[in-house]
């Protein structure tokens, strides 16, 4: 039989990710151990490719403790950009987000417009249709020169008819028909 090494403590891991990328002893001290674990080489390896080991560990060493796991993923993404575009990195990325921006801003700005459009014609359709109920109100009240009510105007659709007897009812300057007498009519 051959022998085997026993298995490793419950408490202990391996060594953090830039130690093995360097190839070096990892200690219970090692700066790089909280920001790079034993279990993502390729983030270490993308920020040791475009930042170096030694110029990692001395930023970390100069910002102070709580900024320390903000800087170490600052230049993870960095580098992790600089990989997938060598010329210009996060830079890249910000430019590509702010023409994203831009050009929804615009359709946003189209869409508003013709909302408003759409506002103003519902606006000079209701207006018409008030002019016309108001004219043809008038129409079938008209008194004659002999005296006598004139001919009631009559509105025909497919649904039914309405005359002059069919009363109206006014809402806020507007001609609501008071479908009561009009056969199928549903009162909400």
């Amino acid at each position: 039989m051959g022998s085997s090494s026993p298995p490793p403590a419950a408490g202990v891991v391996g060594p953090c990710a830039a130690c093995k990328v360097l190839r070096r002893r990892c200690t219970d001290k090692c700066m790089l151990a909280p920001y790079f674990p034993p279990t993502d080489l390729r983030t270490f390896t993308n920020a040791h490719r475009v930042f170096g080991a030694g110029n990692i560990t001395k930023l970390l060493q100069e910002i102070p403790q709580w900024q320390r796991q903000d800087a170490a993923s600052s230049m993870v993404y960095e580098a992790n950009a600089r990989m997938r575009d060598p010329v210009y990195g996060c830079t890249g990325v910000v430019f590509q987000l702010q023409n994203q921006v831009s050009e929804l801003q615009a359709q946003l700005a189209l869409a508003q417009a013709a909302v408003a459009n759409l506002h103003a014609e519902n606006a000079n359709l209701t207006a018409l249709i008030c002019e016309r109920m108001s004219h043809a109100l008038q129409e079938t009240t008209a008194v004659t020169v002999d005296g006598t009510a004139a001919t009631p105007y009559v509105f025909q659709n497919d649904s039914s008819t309405v005359t002059a007897a069919t009363p109206y009812v006014l809402q806020n300057d507007s001609f609501f028909l008071d479908g009561s007498s009009v056969p199928g009519y549903i009162r909400e």
